[in-house]
């Protein structure tokens, strides 16, 4: 299924807040410094690029962005702020790497009403998951069946509601599209 770009930037601006799910690019294998200390590799370096540059052309770059605190996270989002220059905010937390789907939760009702497009950068199967429970029962079958095999590296969920993120309940968001890095190509 081909994504629509021009579609995906058209159907955000219908919404006054937009959340992105954005699963970490793509990382090195396992290694002597343990899980949380894994690098990116090049191939994660060039995905968080392409990522940043859609997003940017999407006109969908974040206000904040709540982080995970392992180092391929980190290093996705350094290289997304490259493109996205000083406008988000960053936060790091511990909890987006080992807290599950309420740390996400959490990160959503802390949110000031202020902040219009929210990302929120971590792991699988967290990232999918918590797009699974977030979705509303009116969002495309077939896009949220994406969701169903997990979100492979670097790829997005974009969210879309008028309330505020700190009002977002379950099921309470409509998933506008899942973008892979390949679909900014």
């Amino acid at each position: 299924m081909a994504v629509k770009l021009g579609r995906i930037a058209k159907q955000s601006k219908a919404y006054e807040h937009i959340l992105i799910i954005m699963r970490h690019a793509k990382a090195e294998p396992f290694g002597e410094h343990g899980d949380r200390d894994r690098p990116l590799a090049d191939k994660g370096l060039k995905q968080a690029k392409a990522v940043g540059k859609g997003l940017l052309e999407l006109k969908l770059v974040p206000n904040r962005i709540a982080c995970s605190g392992a180092l391929r996270t980190q290093q996705t989002c350094e290289r997304m702020l490259k493109i996205f220059g000083d406008v988000p905010k960053v936060d790091y937390r511990q909890s987006l790497y080992d807290g599950g789907l309420q740390a996400v939760l959490d990160e959503l009702a802390h949110t000031k009403d202020k902040h219009r497009v929210l990302m929120v950068l971590g792991h699988e199967p967290t990232m999918s998951i918590v797009s699974q429970w977030l979705a509303s029962p009116e969002s495309d079958p077939a896009t949220l069946d994406r969701l169903n095999l997990g979100l492979s590296t670097a790829s997005v969920a974009i969210f879309g509601s008028n309330k505020p993120f700190s009002q977002w309940q379950l099921h309470d968001a409509d998933l506008i599209a899942v973008v892979t890095p390949n679909d900014f190509d």
